[in-house]
């Protein structure tokens, strides 16, 4: 395992080992050891799994307060267009953003510390999503900023079928709504 890029400060592109031959391949998709060495000193305590179909798109989410999540992500089956925004008050990269495309072919993993809404767009179906999460999730603490949020710009990728997006995530703030009523790690 190994960091390929860090595109903002703390948020970290993985690259885990594979070792394949004609049965197929094996890896490691996380050792403590491992992302400590890579200074990822956080204790996840809870799995999480999604399914979803081409052109869902989930986010952008986060949890502020003292249940605030740092995110370890990964596709299983499928793949998707994944996105962290920085929300970190103070931060050099305030309201910044960073996307790559996760899949189980390229097998890449993004790391989100504490301080960032996440989200992604379904490429193909179906998908398996799946993250590691170093606190609870905690419903009292759960916050989001509008995935097109026309300050944030970001690219989404245009498919052939329209998005399908929740209704709480169709009414979530943009990032100055939020700004001035809810981020907060502290």
């Amino acid at each position: 395992m190994e960091i390929i890029k860090e595109p903002l400060s703390g948020l970290k592109v993985i690259k885990p080992k594979v070792h394949g031959d004609d049965r197929g391949y094996f890896m490691e998709s996380y050792r403590k050891d491992i992302a400590t060495s890579l200074n990822i000193k956080k204790d996840f305590i809870q799995d999480n799994e999604s399914m979803s179909d081409r052109g869902v798109l989930r986010g952008l989410h986060y949890q502020v307060g003292p249940h605030a999540q740092s995110k370890w992500v990964r596709v299983v089956r499928g793949s998707v267009w994944d996105v962290a925004v920085d929300l970190r008050i103070g931060s050099p990269t305030f309201g910044k953003y960073y996307h790559l495309t996760l899949s189980a072919e390229n097998k890449l993993q993004l790391y989100v510390p504490q301080g960032f809404a996440h989200g992604f767009l379904v490429l193909s179906s179906p998908t398996i999503f799946c993250y590691k999460c170093d606190n609870y999730y905690n419903k009292d603490s759960e916050a989001g900023i509008r995935y097109d949020d026309k300050n944030l710009d970001i690219p989404w990728p245009k498919i052939s079928e329209p998005y399908l997006i929740s209704e709480k995530d169709k009414n979530l703030p943009s990032l100055d709504e939020a700004r001035h009523s809810n981020i907060s790690y502290e």
